[in-house]
């Protein structure tokens, strides 16, 4: 299963990847298009070419290098290359799920596909941070954000060394897991969890660090559903033509829906919601942020949120390709830069400005600072490319990809100040 995985998130040889997916031998004539097409797009070198092609309704899963990575309807893929860009069909997207999942299929999903068993699923989460506190009563106070829409609990831990009092330190969040099958973030909140709280770290004396492994687990749960990955996105929270989910990195409230940066669509995998802050979940979050501001001065100093995939380090603004408007002077630009290209260098991620790789809006970044001043980077972690198996990658990598962000974590604390 793993050498099946490596052989799709191969950048090399698209005719032999149509070909396994096809069941016929390379350089045959390419088959029909799938519904839901797995496409290499390429020709998209600027952000605002990337920004068009996020534009069009397609599923974005990457964007590294001048090539993207989307899932897209036939008559999607025909519309890009009316605009000029070549589009390489890699596979069909839903047969590729079925596959990577291994063809099993359980009536519950009380676990990853089979070879996956080292991600956490939700439970197995929640019992990790429940283990973590009460093995830590002094450095821990585990408690929630509120309710998904599903009515699951949205829990967030915090470590310090004297965790019970609200002491006059700088505040440091992180968070994970906002689109669904991103599962390799859940595994990067905790194992912050686990250094912070293992004694690993000297900022646990001087910071205030709280840590939500998954923001969106309705979605997290459905992805692993029937115990096949279902390449799910947004959450689960029903729309009004019968469709299901907003993109809750859409839904922020700092320029939501400003600058055609997310979609309207309730079919779209970045449906911005029929409001700001529609998603409960998104409002849980915004709320908790709400209720730092102490005295009149918000107590949060630094954010991260995690996704994948691309090896990337980003920070705001993603509503525009402007560096100096708005809500950002030169000096907070330059600042928020030199912090992004010391943490890319710490974890060898790519540097950049969110909109450097197409515009987007109502995201959690440009809400943290546009709304609350706070230095708030999105990393998109291992791999740098991979399809579908960006999503997915093999258990076997958590610890590694885990652990080589723990640099970046550091000057991030470092910094919040």
């Amino acid at each position: 299963m793993h050498t099946l995985r490596r052989v799709f998130a191969a950048a090399a040889g698209v005719a032999t990847v149509l070909a396994l997916v096809a069941g016929q031998p390379a350089g045959a004539q390419e088959p029909t298009a799938p519904d839901q097409g797995l496409y290499q797009v390429r020709g998209a070198d600027t952000a605002t070419s990337r920004t068009a092609v996020a534009r069009s309704g397609v599923d974005v899963l990457g964007a590294r290098d001048g090539t993207m990575e989307v899932v897209a309807s036939p008559a999607q893929a025909d519309a890009l290359r009316a605009k000029g860009l070549t589009l390489d069909l890699a596979g069909d997207w839903l047969a590729m799920l079925a596959r990577r999942s291994g063809g099993v299929s359980r009536a519950a999903a009380a676990d990853f596909p089979a070879g996956d068993e080292g991600y956490h699923t939700y439970d197995e989460m929640v019992a990790a941070l429940q283990a973590a506190a009460s093995a830590h009563p002094d450095t821990t106070a585990l408690s929630s954000l509120g309710d998904s829409y599903e009515g699951r609990d949205i829990p967030i831990i915090k470590i310090s060394d004297n965790a019970a009092a609200d002491e006059d330190e700088p505040e440091v969040l992180f968070t994970c897991n906002m689109h669904a099958r991103e599962h390799l973030t859940t595994e990067m909140c905790l194992h912050i969890v686990d250094r912070l709280t293992s004694g690993a770290s000297e900022f646990v004396n001087s910071r205030e660090i709280y840590v939500v492994p998954s923001l969106n687990p309705d979605g997290s749960v459905y992805d692993i559903s029937g115990g096949e990955y279902q390449g799910w996105r947004k959450n689960r929270q029903p729309n009004s033509n019968g469709t299901v989910g907003t993109d809750p990195n859409r839904n922020f409230s700092y320029k939501w829906g400003c600058c055609d940066g997310s979609s309207t669509s309730p079919s779209a995998e970045d449906y911005r919601g029929p409001s700001a802050r529609s998603a409960p979940e998104v409002a849980a979050l915004q709320a908790f942020v709400d209720s730092r501001v102490v005295g009149g001065v918000q107590q949060i100093k630094g954010h991260i949120d995690f996704h994948t995939f691309s090896e990337l380090v980003l920070w705001p603004f993603g509503h525009t390709f402007d560096t100096v408007t708005e809500g950002m002077t030169q000096a907070e630009y330059d600042h928020f830069k030199s912090i992004g290209q010391q943490m890319a260098a710490s974890n060898g991620y790519t540097p950049d400005q969110s909109s450097g790789l197409y515009i987007t809006d109502g995201d959690i970044n440009d809400w943290m600072w546009g709304q609350h001043k706070v230095l708030s980077y999105c990393f998109e972690m291992y791999p740098s490319s991979g399809g579908l198996d960006g999503f997915y990658p093999p258990d076997e990598v958590i610890a590694e990809q885990t652990s080589r962000n723990d640099g970046a974590v550091d000057i991030l604390l470092t910094n919040a100040t």
